[in-house]
């Protein structure tokens, strides 16, 4: 067998469910690979993501090992599910609830409120695609998106007004007691989504706060997105921990309430762990801005800037 492909083969024989994507579960760098770790952060307690970016013998090799040319893959007890499109459409028919052993899902429909300002502009807005269906949207990070696609008959339709909203499953879960409104002001109209089930917006901290909060002892816990060489390249001097594939599931089952603040190197791809935990339902979430560059430059210059 060819090599790469028996360290897939071992990989596969050891992970009941693994996706092959283009990032991390909680650092998805496409919209692809996100919208498929996303269905199954909400489907199983933990599954195997193997970014494919960090292995281009991995990124090759599983292409041809199952015979798929596009990233995502997702496999469940070794057998290739398929990409992203697929792992969505077997989500909302059941039939990957099936497949991953977890209960049926839930297809009542959530209750929403539409006001009647905002229905009008939505009936008037599809009065020239009468054949299409509005779909809402909201992802892993609570945004919300509107689209006219024709009905595929499995998503959850729930109604308010005289407008229908075709959902998948995860946006029914999301959607719960959402109100859609009409507003106007000065930087112009438009539909305005006020949903109950957001969690909190993740929060800025600067490096003095942070910093006095230590030594106060009041701090969030620190996590330290950086990968490894960085880490050891310039070291975080204060207690935390690392965001790295042996701790994340022992993080993501801290209590929802645990302050968390998460430090990189100038305080961007922390911003995305950040927002990976706050869609987890997280309540205190908090970026380190400036990151560690911030740190060395205004509270320790003993780290190494670079």
């Amino acid at each position: 067998m060819n090599p790469v492909h028996e360290r897939i083969a071992e990989l596969l024989a050891a992970n009941p469910v693994v996706l092959f994507m283009k990032g991390t579960p909680s650092q998805p760098r496409c919209g692809f690979s996100a919208k498929a770790a996303d269905v199954l952060n909400t489907l199983v307690p933990s599954f195997v993501g193997v970014d494919v970016l960090s292995d281009d013998e991995i990124r090759q090799g599983i292409k041809t090992f199952g015979n798929w040319p596009t990233i995502p893959q997702l496999y469940i007890k070794g057998e290739l599910v398929g990409g992203s499109d697929i792992i969505e459409q077997l989500n909302n028919t059941g039939e990957l609830h099936a497949l991953l052993g977890v209960q049926v899902p839930d297809r009542t429909p959530p209750s929403i409120h539409i006001s009647d300002s905002a229905a009008q502009a939505i009936r008037s807005g599809m009065s020239d695609e009468p054949d299409l269906a509005l779909h809402l949207k909201i992802d892993h990070r609570w945004q919300a998106n509107f689209q006219l696609a024709p009905a595929t008959g499995h998503e959850i339709k729930a109604e308010s007004n005289g407008v229908t909203l075709h959902m998948d499953l995860q946006t029914a879960a999301r959607a719960k007691d959402l109100r859609i409104d009409w507003i106007s002001n000065l930087q112009g109209e438009g539909l305005s989504i006020t949903n109950p089930n957001a969690p909190a917006a993740v929060k800025s901290i600067d490096v003095k706060t942070l910093d006095q909060q230590i030594s106060e002892g009041i701090a969030p816990l620190i996590i330290d997105v950086r990968p490894e060489h960085d880490r050891l390249r310039a070291p975080f001097p204060r207690p935390h921990q690392v965001l790295d594939a042996a701790t994340q599931r022992g993080l993501e089952a801290l209590a929802k309430q645990q302050p968390l603040a998460f430090l990189c190197h100038f305080g961007n791809s922390s911003r995305g762990a950040a927002e990976h935990f706050r869609s987890l339902g997280f309540t205190q979430v908090f970026n380190i801005e400036g990151g560690i560059d911030a740190y060395a430059r205004e509270i320790d210059p003993q780290v190494v800037r670079y």
